[in-house]
């Protein structure tokens, strides 16, 4: 279930009024409802803490760097088990806005080596690479405590079940080799 747009946190900061001779701080701290609203966003259960801090630093006349701590404790579902899972997220990450990027019209794209090259906008939402950083943070498959993920098997009725070690192609062969065995004598 995605949030509406209208409760999630933005923060956008108009690079042409930014002053070009020094960094410009930030600190964001986004409410409960808009935690909340993240969450929702990015289908997980909710977001206990979360805080993006760092700053935008001009490079050379037109380009501008970002560097930023994210902090968030958030809480998702077990994979195994579906009880919530609570993750501390601290992660640096750093982003950079070009002014003389190639335009790219090509079907077929290479990915550049470095990922953190983003071509210049007019205003940076620094709310929105937080909730980027936060997605890419998140655990991809969250585990209770204890959670292991035991053999199932599923059949029907009146029928032997198939286990994973029938599914081996060589796990019979040791069967017929002791009956032939068995047999000459």
């Amino acid at each position: 279930m995605e949030a509406p747009l209208a409760q999630l946190p933005t923060s956008h900061l108009r690079l042409a009024d930014l002053t070009t001779r020094r960094a410009t701080q930030f600190d964001l701290v986004p409410s409960a409802d808009e935690r909340k609203a993240v969450a929702d966003a990015l289908g997980i259960i909710g977001i206990k803490k979360l805080r993006f801090e760092g700053e935008l630093t001009p490079m050379g006349k037109s380009d501008w760097s970002l560097t930023a701590k994210i902090g968030a404790t958030v809480v998702q579902e077990c994979v195994v088990t579906l009880a919530p899972v609570s993750t501390r997220i601290d992660e640096e990450l750093s982003r950079r806005y070009m002014a003389d990027l190639p335009d790219i019209d090509a079907a077929e794209v290479e990915m550049p080596d470095d990922d953190t090259i983003d071509p210049l906008p007019e205003s940076v939402d620094v709310a929105q690479v937080m909730i980027e950083a936060l997605s890419l943070a998140l655990p991809t498959y969250p585990r209770s405590e204890g959670a292991d993920l035991n053999q199932t098997v599923f059949t029907e009725p009146g029928t032997k079940p198939m286990t994973d070690d029938d599914a081996k192609p060589f796990a019979g062969l040791g069967a017929l080799k002791e009956a032939l065995e068995n047999k000459d004598k």
